[in-house]
């Protein structure tokens, strides 16, 4: 994906459905969204192993956030393997994008997201994309 269009997302979709939020403060997920956060997104934690993340109420999965909530992106901090549920839902909930972190490729995935409409972001880190594209 084009810097331009990374650009064009980042400064675009305000509301972020984090899969796989820890509420531990030094795991990676934690420190994404705290970041996140911190520049004015809404954060909208998906684990159902916890309650609350960063002040926010958890979801125990995409299709429990309230229907009147608008989410933009989906950020996975998830195994891949893990990834074809969640792109589904993702793309259930009318989200705008499928965000896979790091370390995180699934083309068969991607591709069902792609072919709904979604924009699919693969193996990067938002919080470095950010400040590489936008600053901190």
């Amino acid at each position: 994906m084009e810097d331009s269009q990374l650009k064009e997302i980042l400064e675009s979709c305000r509301v972020i459905a984090v899969v796989g939020l820890s509420a531990k403060e030094d795991r990676p997920s934690y420190r994404v969204a705290s970041y996140l956060k911190a520049q004015g997104y809404r954060i909208l934690p998906v684990n159902p192993a916890v309650e609350e993340v960063l002040g926010e109420k958890a979801f125990g999965s995409l299709l429990e956030i309230p229907a009147e909530i608008q989410v933009d992106i989906v950020d996975v901090f998830r195994r891949p393997q893990d990834v074809p549920p969640i792109a589904e839902q993702a793309v259930a909930r009318g989200a705008r994008v499928l965000w896979l972190q790091e370390g995180i490729v699934h083309q068969e995935a991607a591709g069902r997201a792609s072919e709904a409409g979604l924009l699919v972001v693969q193996d990067r880190c938002m919080l470095k994309e950010h400040r590489r594209l936008l600053g901190s």
